[in-house]
């Protein structure tokens, strides 16, 4: 559902906001000032989690001077490209407050809407920012619709055609998928395993102020199988579905021959007839295998215990008790 609420509503006793960062060096000095004023009018305590995905430009440069500067930025440094939600993982798990905003690093999710956001929280456990009016290509706004209709099987079919990287929800929900491990990782999806309680206010939405986005629509399309194979099973049901059908159609044609048979005292005839019947059974058992093939493989990369993420360094971080559950036996490095 959509909400619409005052600012005034209480929002808890701090506010963690957690951004991915990728090829974002020019952005987030101007992302840092806005936000903090927006943080500083809530009169609560916060924080800012920025984590690097390997970003191959300056961002950990920037990243690092901003947490020298600023007491209350907390920094990680992943040890490779790792994608956006795996990131989004990390800073989460390393967040300590009360209320969790997730947003990106390129200035499309203006930080002056984060109230507004924050504020449904008084009635629900997540609440999605839903942009009013979509700001990319048409092919990648198909990838999205198809990433959200994937979602649809793990949640509620309003929300989850509202779905965003604006997120606001309570730190209690992270505790569902705390001891998660793998290396495909879906926010959203695992939202869900913590509250059904989900809301969508609509926010506004800017076009991006420097740079290309890193999330392309093959990015998109691989998030999108990865959901659909890793955290459900829809395809498994779309391939029973699909074979009970052919087997119905595979007895009809029987009938048919059958039929033709008795009344015409001939077979059906046509190699044509014959071979566009093998090429739907043929394909209909290739698509099935696939399917299964790709459960296999899930299952494979998870018995190898592969990482979410893996984290190279910290900045801005004062204590060892600060860093993320798992994280705190490591020696503290600072940058450079």
């Amino acid at each position: 559902m959509s909400l619409h609420l005052d600012k005034s509503v209480p929002v808890g006793n701090g506010i963690s906001v957690v951004i991915p960062v990728y090829r974002s060096e020019n952005i987030l000095p101007r992302l840092i000032e806005r936000l903090e004023k927006v943080l500083q009018e809530l009169t609560l305590d916060f924080e800012v989690v920025l984590v690097n995905d390997c970003s191959p430009d300056r961002s950990w440069n920037v990243i690092a001077e901003l947490a020298k500067k600023h007491n209350w930025i907390r920094a990680i440094d992943l040890m490779r490209n790792f994608g956006q939600h795996n990131a989004l993982l990390c800073g989460i798990r390393a967040a300590r407050f009360a209320t969790i905003v997730t947003i990106d690093d390129d200035l499309q999710h203006p930080p002056e809407e984060i109230p507004k956001v924050v504020a449904a929280l008084s009635q629900f456990d997540v609440v999605y920012g839903t942009p009013d009016s979509v700001q990319h290509g048409q092919m990648r706004n198909m990838a999205s619709s198809l990433t959200k209709f994937a979602l649809q099987g793990v949640m509620d079919k309003k929300v989850a055609r509202k779905v965003s990287a604006f997120r606001a929800f309570r730190s209690q929900v992270a505790k569902a998928f705390r001891n998660y491990e793998g290396p495909f990782v879906s926010i959203d999806v695992l939202l869900t395993w913590g509250t059904n309680r989900f809301a969508a206010v609509v926010v506004h939405h800017e076009p991006r102020r420097d740079g290309v986005s890193g999330y392309s629509i093959r990015k998109l399309v691989a998030h999108t199988m990865n959901l659909v194979t890793g955290f459900t099973i829809l395809p498994l049901q779309i391939a029973s579905m699909m074979g009970f059908g052919l087997s119905l159609f595979g007895f009809g044609i029987l009938c048919y021959v059958l039929i033709r048979y008795f009344l015409q005292g001939d077979s059906v005839p046509g190699f044509p007839f014959l071979a566009s019947i093998v090429a739907i059974l043929s394909g209909a058992q290739l698509f099935a295998i696939g399917i299964v093939g790709e459960y296999m493989a899930r299952m494979h990369f998870r018995s190898m215990k592969m990482p979410s993420y893996v984290i190279r360094t910290y900045a801005g971080v004062d204590d060892v008790d600060q860093r993320p559950q798992g994280d705190r036996d490591e020696p503290k490095v600072q940058s450079d």
